[in-house]
């Protein structure tokens, strides 16, 4: 993982002020997913794996016109802000911004 953290974009809000965003460590989670480390993603940034399912979902929707398909998309998308606020939530509370 190392070689490819050199061609991943810095985040501009941990650059610019020093502190995470919401979204900080989706790239690596994600890296670590299409590697299959899905513990590794879990402990990088746990709404990744959300993330990931959501797009598999839109984009399984897109291509095969799945029933109910809008349904399921939207609980995955409000699921997935849900534990993206929860995440950032807990880095608040347990002072991990930095």
């Amino acid at each position: 993982m190392s070689y490819t953290e050199h061609f991943m974009l810095a985040c501009p809000s941990k650059k610019l002020m020093l502190i995470d965003c919401p979204g900080c460590g989706l790239q690596r989670s994600v890296w670590a997913i299409l590697h299959g480390d899905i513990s590794a993603a879990w402990q990088i940034y746990p709404p990744g794996i959300f993330v990931v399912v959501t797009i598999c979902l839109l984009v399984a929707h897109l291509l095969f016109s799945i029933k109910h398909g809008a349904t399921i998309l939207m609980y995955s998308y409000v699921i997935t802000a849900l534990t993206i606020l929860i995440n950032y939530t807990y880095k608040i509370i347990n002072l991990q911004l930095l």
